[in-house]
């Protein structure tokens, strides 16, 4: 027996509620069709408006002028000088974009008056750029590690030391210093405009050159990247719950007032009407007018305070080593303190999550390794000894421990993509197989779901056709691919043609200046090789840049100089000159492909033209390396080195690594707690990757 329904009602017959809620159904859906159209309308509004940004920034004069070009130059020469003499005492380097940045602004910023062109954001990135591209060869040319590796630690059983002149030097610097500024330029695709990677660096530069002009309009291209996201979430939630799109609706126009935050949510920003123009009619920061006078006085006087104490110290040599622990804690097991400003200028910039592992180092290191192979006889030789003596054995330990967390770390960017994306690349891969679109696989057509792909150099002006649909299907919420891609008019983009030519004779002439600078040491496959890896490992590292603002070139070049080991025999009288070398041509590659990125995106987000900054990064490379030589041969023709100054502590890592690899120069008991050390690094990383957002580590 069938259930009760109720009264029937004749065929045709429509009662009051019924027409009711056909009423309300229908006005929900006319609420529903109307968000969906305004949420999309805003969203096409805001690419139109970042698109036409990039196309007005991208066409102005300044992008790429020859006075910016030589003031960019200028202080990357002092950045150079700088990071070598730091790179030599201690290994570390600083790019200092954000410095460069504001030094290029208060330059410009005192002439303004006697310039007839004014200065912009582009140009200030400009500068920066070039900056950055000079201060950083120091490490990229290896002045810091490698050189005085084979300079001064090769034994004449490694065939060394090798003495190189000046001209050599300059030749080396040349050869790996633009194939990795080359290869960085197809990747800006990838990262930057469709992942839109955070890139912190370059982003805190874009906001610190946008503060310093005071440009309200710098700000379209984030409103660009955070609207969409925006967007996406809000008709998402259209289809959870109808009863909700009309507040929907309501929010939706303060899209343009919102900005991403480090965990890609969206939060309210000032606005710059409260912001007043200075005598010239520029808008400057909601800020004092006077800041930017004041940061140049507060670094013009932490620049003569530094000074002062590099030029005392030199004349008074015990300034670098006060017995603040008392005397024999100095004398026997070297507790000093060097009070030099220019590490406390390095901490600052540094941090504290960096600073305070590096003292844990220092209290485990040297309060209890080295008297614990001191007092049991492993490390007999003096404290100071690199060879015999504790602070050389200590060395062993630390190099496992980086070693572990480089290869887990650089494992971990490997696989995760394959573990996150890898199922869905082989359905979609073989689903277009099978369908015989080939093409489309390969990007040069749409496909017929309607993702869209990188098309021809005329196609591509920053924006991607959204997926059509048909009138009467359902639409569904946008996903980020159907989301329109912003970027610089095709005009200032450099051309595939143009990278692909430079990439070949960079490569070229890499090989070609390895050939010449060392002769036969180095055999043409091992050359190959190497340019080959820092090829592939600068793309995990402009990955890990992009999401940490850690560039891990350091456990780039150890994972290199492990590969080399199995493909050297430690029969090869020159395998640890070609660990070396293979070691310090994937560093270079990597920083570079990183440095060039983090520029890319300041850039980006200001609208400066990426065709302008990569030759702008072209010639601040040129320079560099020849600079950073000539750099390094004052400072080790004038300093003993390794000595009191300079210690070169990077180069003993880099020779030791190299000795470590090919089974060479262990004292006794150091693989026993290398090994252990590297267990357990090993498996701290891994926690510390599992960890990441948890409560108990710290948001990036």
């Amino acid at each position: 027996m069938a259930p009760d329904r109720g009264p029937q009602q004749p065929d045709g017959h429509v009662t009051p509620a019924t027409r009711l809620r056909e009423s309300e159904d229908s006005d929900v859906d006319i609420r529903k069709a109307s968000t969906e159209e305004d949420i999309e309308g805003n969203q096409l509004t805001a690419v139109e408006e970042a698109q036409q940004f990039l196309a007005q920034q991208a066409e102005q004069a300044q992008n790429f002028t020859t006075r910016g070009v030589l003031v960019g130059l200028a202080i990357g020469v002092v950045i150079c000088f700088s990071n070598t003499y730091f790179g030599l005492q201690t290994g570390w380097v600083s790019g200092m974009t954000m410095p460069a940045a504001l030094i290029g602004f208060a330059f410009f910023k005192s002439i303004a008056k006697h310039i007839d062109l004014p200065f912009t954001p582009v140009e200030n990135v400009l500068v920066q750029t070039v900056a950055g591209a000079v201060g950083t060869m120091p490490l990229g040319c290896g002045f810091v590690g490698v050189m005085p590796a084979l300079n001064y630690l090769l034994k004449p059983e490694e065939n060394g030391p090798l003495q190189l002149p000046a001209g050599k030097l300059i030749l080396w610097s040349l050869g790996i210093c633009f194939f990795g500024v080359v290869f960085a330029v197809p990747l800006r695709k990838e990262v930057i405009i469709r992942e839109k990677l955070k890139f912190p660096s370059g982003t805190a530069t874009a906001l610190i050159i946008s503060v310093l002009h005071g440009d309200g309009d710098d700000a379209k291209i984030a409103r660009h990247e955070c609207g969409i996201g925006t967007a996406r979430r809000r008709s998402a939630d259209i289809f959870r719950s109808r009863s909700r799109s009309q507040d929907v609706l309501r929010r939706s126009s303060s899209i343009s007032g919102l900005l991403p935050d480090a965990a890609g949510n969206t939060q309210a920003v000032p606005s710059i009407s409260n912001q007043r123009p200075d005598p010239d009619g520029r808008l400057l920061g909601s800020g004092s007018k006077s800041d930017w006078k004041a940061k140049i006085r507060l670094l013009t006087t932490a620049f003569g305070v530094s000074g002062f104490y590099t030029l005392s110290s030199y004349f008074i040599p015990h300034l670098h080593d006060l017995p603040i622990f008392g005397l024999p804690l100095a004398n026997n097991w070297l507790w000093t303190l060097n009070p030099s400003p220019a590490y406390v200028g390095q901490g600052i910039i540094m941090g504290p999550a960096t600073t305070l592992h590096m003292l844990l180092g220092a209290i485990v290191g040297w309060g209890l390794l080295s008297p614990l192979a001191k007092n049991t006889g492993w490390a007999s030789g003096p404290v100071d000894d690199w060879t015999s003596g504790s602070k050389g054995w200590i060395v062993w330990v630390s190099l496992a421990i980086m070693l572990a967390d480089s290869l887990v770390s650089l494992g971990w960017l490997v696989l995760r993509p394959l573990i996150t994306h890898g199922p869905q690349w082989y359905n979609e891969a073989r689903e277009y197989l099978q369908n015989g679109h080939i093409w489309r696989t390969l990007g040069f057509q749409e496909s017929g779901r309607g993702l869209y792909k990188a098309l021809g150099s005329s196609e591509r002006a920053g924006s991607h056709r959204l997926r059509s649909r048909s009138a009467s299907q359902p639409k569904a919420p946008p996903e980020k691919d159907e989301l329109r891609e912003v970027d610089a008019p095709p005009a200032h983009l450099v051309p595939n043609r143009v990278v692909l030519g430079l990439l070949i004779l960079s490569i070229a002439f890499c090989v070609f200046a390895i050939r010449v600078v060392f002769g036969s040491l180095v055999p043409y496959y091992a050359i190959f090789l190497s340019i080959i890896l820092a090829l592939l490992l600068s793309i995990m590292g402009v990955r890990a840049q992009g999401e940490t603002d850690i560039n891990p070139v350091s456990g780039i070049s150890k994972l290199t100089q492990l590969v080399f080991a199995l493909v050297i025999p430690s029969s090869n009288p020159n395998a640890v000159t070609i660990n070396l070398l293979a070691g310090a041509i994937s560093e270079s590659g990597a920083l570079q492909a990183g440095d060039m990125m983090q520029d890319l995106k300041a850039g980006h987000l200001l609208g400066a033209s990426p065709k302008a900054q990569f030759y702008g990064q072209m010639i601040g490379s040129a320079v560099g390396a020849v600079v950073s030589a000539g750099v390094y041969k004052l400072y080790t023709s004038v300093y003993e080195v390794p000595g009191g100054m300079f210690q070169v502590p990077t180069a003993y890592v880099w020779i030791f690594t190299a000795r470590l690899v090919t089974g060479k120069g262990l004292p006794h008991m150091a693989w026993q707690w290398a090994l252990g050390a590297g267990c357990v690094f090993a498996l701290l990383t891994a926690i510390r990757i599992k960890g990441q957002g948890k409560w108990w580590q710290a948001c990036k």
